[in-house]
């Protein structure tokens, strides 16, 4: 089985790819005639995408290269557990349709701070679109470079790093050909293409890596050998000490068994789909709420499937690595995985691609990928661009700011943003498993912005002065779960408070105790009494169409049985 390497044919479909999202990318954000774009257009889509859009968007938006091979790395080293990020995301999915989108849809939002403003304060606003932008391109935007880099350097090199700049760049710059231009409306419409590419690419990758998982081939085979052989990784509740990684870790201090169904991953999935920027954006510019509500259903089906997609292929390549008797023998595994003798679970995906994916249909799965790494970029970008502008030019160097201004301010904003991320990602190698260091490096501020809006949305007696203190307050008590040291008592070696426990744990910890903190200073500082600017919420708030409550009734009967099959 020789490394097949790129060809003309895949070369020319990766092209026509290029070629036609970039087209389709112009042509959306083209200027209607007797239309000059302004500020909804550019930032909302000027408010008219229908559901279909919206819950392709948000898929396409939601995997990139953290996916396919953060979250392929992780089934390498952990199995098919990881998979709780994606299923109880569907969950999520439901809940933000269902409790959080009538309110943002009703206040008629351009991005998630200007509902902390309506809600608390500008001074919090402010606070937190710092704090976001931070986020989008030191953790979020630098990440998928890297990760999107990695895995192009492995599939068209060599996998030495002698591509990671070339690639990078080139990546950089194609989110940025329509994205800079076009906003929202690029984003959106080109999505749609990027989903197809990336769920059809995916299975491409997943079917073609279980035919030749066993000398005789066969996928129903193939997929019969690796349950058969690696049982322990398709376990969902992960006992402690039940699953060593690679690399020597326990992975329950990753995913701590029933957390991730009713403990700490509930923090990382609400705040990731109900107030992250660059994935609400895209339902805040639907038709209607109906819309918008259908939208974030479709997108949770289309969940159920994607560890078909991210999470099998890392399994399908720790058994080829670990060889198994009855696995297909492939020479130079070992030494694919093993570099200067540290074990690199993130190679998994682009060394499936490399090795298996026949000529021509490389190009395919070349352009999935390539479509997953840039549209992601491109809704970050567009985001941090929406949240400086909106948020941080408009009201405080400029309040009377032409359409045309924040239009321009927003474009310099992403390309600033791009060209940050594109010289910090390089930095980021020698990490095991990028998609747990982006999970839980996000989970040191996304506690307390959870808090925050939880109880905003459902405290009326949550004011300003304790959401402030909150925010300032939940950082260091994140930091210090995370990194407090060992303390001695009485010559008795002993963790210190609350830090000998897996990082969900502290996260999930960290957002109580913060939303602790906010009941008590709002009863002190307020005296007991609703805040000025609670929200009045009713019965009627939450009434959702009949379509949504089917589809949402027929996606928890799919997760009961997942969960059942696989605990």
């Amino acid at each position: 089985m020789e490394n097949n390497g790129l060809v003309f044919w895949d070369y020319l479909v990766f092209v026509v790819y290029a070629i036609v999202i970039l087209s389709v990318g112009l042509w959306v954000s083209r200027d209607k005639k007797g239309h000059k774009k302004n500020a909804e257009d550019y930032f909302l889509a000027g408010k008219s995408l229908p559901w279909w859009a919206i819950g392709a968007s948000l898929i396409a938006a939601n995997i990139s290269a953290e996916q396919f091979i953060g979250m392929s790395g992780s089934g390498f080293a952990i199995g098919l557990a990881i998979a709780s990020y994606e299923w109880i995301a569907a969950l999520g999915l439901i809940i933000v349709g269902k409790f959080f989108l009538p309110i943002f849809m009703e206040k008629g939002l351009y991005t998630i701070p200007e509902f902390v403003e309506k809600r608390y304060s500008v001074t919090l606003k402010s606070i937190l679109a710092v704090f976001w932008i931070a986020l989008f391109i030191f953790v979020n935007l630098t990440s998928v470079l890297y990760l999107g880099a990695k895995a192009m350097d492995t599939i068209i090199g060599n996998g030495d790093g002698s591509l990671m700049i070339t690639t990078i760049i080139g990546l950089a710059l194609f989110a940025a050909a329509y994205s800079l231009w076009g906003g929202l409306s690029a984003v959106a419409w080109t999505d749609v293409i990027q989903v197809i590419l990336l769920v059809v690419g995916g299975l491409v990758t997943t079917v073609i890596a279980l035919d030749h998982l066993t000398p005789n081939g066969g996928v129903l085979d193939g997929l019969r050998h690796l349950y058969a052989t690696v049982p322990e990784k398709f376990s969902m509740i992960i006992s402690k000490g039940e699953i060593i990684t690679p690399d020597g870790s326990d992975a329950w201090n990753d995913l701590p068994g029933l957390a991730v169904i009713v403990g700490g991953l509930w923090v990382a999935n609400l705040y990731y789909w109900g107030f992250n920027q660059y994935i609400i954006q895209r339902t805040l510019a639907a038709k209607s709420l109906r819309e918008s509500q259908r939208g974030i259903v479709f997108a949770a089906f289309l969940k159920l499937i994607i560890p078909l997609i991210v999470v099998v292929p890392g399994i399908i390549a720790y058994v080829f690595y670990s060889n198994p008797e009855g696995t297909t023998v492939v020479d130079g595994v070992v030494s694919a995985f093993e570099v200067n003798g540290v074990i690199e679970n993130d190679k998994a995906y682009p060394w499936l691609i490399s090795r298996f994916i026949p000529v021509g249909l490389k190009g395919l799965v070349l352009a999935a990928l390539a479509a997953a790494i840039v549209s992601s970029l491109a809704s970050m970008l567009n985001s941090t661009a929406t949240i400086f502008t909106m948020d941080l030019y408009r009201p405080y160097f400029n309040p009377k700011a032409s359409n045309g201004e924040m239009v321009n301010v927003g474009r310099i904003t992403a390309a600033v943003s791009l060209v940050i991320a594109g010289c910090l990602a390089p930095l980021l190698g020698g990490i095991p498993q990028a998609f747990q260091f982006v999970q839980e490096y996000t989970g040191i501020v996304s506690p307390g912005i959870l808090a925050i809006f939880l109880m905003g949305l459902f405290y009326k007696k949550a004011n300003n002065k304790a959401a402030i203190w909150s925010a300032f307050l939940s950082v260091p008590l994140a930091i210090y779960f995370k990194v407090a040291p060992k303390g001695w008592v009485d010559g008795m070696a002993i963790e210190a408070l609350f830090v000998d426990m897996p990082w969900m744990h502290q996260m999930g910890l960290t957002c109580v105790i913060t939303m602790m903190i906010i009941v008590v200073i709002s009863h002190i500082t307020g005296k007991g009494q609703d805040d000025s600017k609670g929200i009045t919420i009713s019965k009627k708030t939450f009434e959702t169409g009949q379509r949504f409550n089917i589809a949402a009734f027929a996606i928890i009967l799919i997760l009961v049985a997942l969960y059942s099959l696989f605990w």
